[in-house]
């Protein structure tokens, strides 16, 4: 046998996750063992192509001997840890953060939310009837893609997309304080004349629709988006020779918007300007009619 040949050991961690013994590799996250023994636990900050910011806090558990819950996305396992991840604490800890969530953003574009909203019994209305908003106009200021901040759950997964992760362009960042908190460019520049290189990594990890294509948004003003009738096909991007896989999503033979599996290993869902956005080519106009 060569070097080469020679197997590397692989050093693992066990623990309980509610009460299941679950052993994953040394280095892995508490998400990873939850995962690993079919607990479905609520993300929002999270995305596996990104570094995890622990924002959303929505993730988290109950590990003995800890002071505090902790995200699960980000805390490393370590061997014996013993997590409960349906305890009382947890479960009152994930409705408080999702009815937070509710009462101040608009979350009708998220319907991943739904299922865990009903699952904690998170109730938004009960912090009153209207729902406070930022109550701006959404923000159209190309024809590639929207701003919405009324469902910005300030995730931080744009940042993150822009920044060290994907793109290294550093367009966006948070600005402001309390209920002004949003994501912006510097100075509040509009997106043309912003350090932003128009590569859509932003808008394909944005877990609530603040972020979308003009694409949709068009379709969805006129109630024609019917993405439960549209299909998904993967191909190569034609620019240029790194083969980018492309997802073209297609309604009525039309392409309305161009995603990257997260699992490819040449993307890892992300993309430049030409793949996410230069497939007009294809069909000269786009009706939302």
């Amino acid at each position: 046998m060569t070097i080469s040949e020679t197997p590397v050991a692989i050093s693992t961690v066990t623990v309980s996750i509610d009460g299941a013994d679950v052993t994953i590799p040394e280095g892995a996250t508490l998400l990873d063992a939850c995962t690993k023994a079919g607990v479905d636990t609520p993300t929002i900050c999270y995305a596996e192509n990104l570094t995890p910011v622990n924002a959303c806090r929505v993730c988290v558990v109950e590990v003995e001997n800890s002071r505090t819950l902790v995200p699960s996305c980000s805390r490393e396992a370590e061997e014996g840890m013993v997590v409960q991840t349906d305890s009382e604490r947890v479960r009152h800890s994930r409705k408080m953060v999702l009815e937070f969530l509710g009462s101040g953003t608009d979350l009708s574009q998220a319907p991943q939310l739904a299922p865990y909203m009903e699952h904690y019994g998170a109730e938004p209305d009960r912090y009153g009837p209207e729902p406070e908003r930022m109550n701006e106009d959404v923000k159209v200021q190309d024809d590639l893609y929207i701003r919405d901040y009324d469902k910005c759950v300030l995730c931080y997964k744009c940042v993150e997309a822009c920044g060290d992760d994907a793109q290294h362009t550093f367009a966006i960042s948070m600005s402001g304080r309390g209920f002004g908190a949003r994501i912006s460019t510097e100075f509040d520049a509009t997106l043309p004349d912003s350090a932003c290189v128009y590569c859509g990594n932003c808008v394909a990890v944005c877990p609530t629709n603040a972020l979308q294509f003009k694409t949709e948004f068009d379709l969805r003003a006129v109630d024609n988006w019917r993405e439960e009738e549209q299909s998904v096909t993967r191909t190569v991007c034609s620019y240029c020779g790194v083969g980018c896989n492309l997802e073209l999503h297609v309604q009525d033979d039309t392409i309305v918007k161009v995603t990257s599996p997260n699992d490819h290993s040449v993307t890892s869902g992300h993309l430049c300007i030409k793949g996410r956005f230069g497939w007009q080519y294809v069909q000269p106009t786009i009706t939302t009619k």
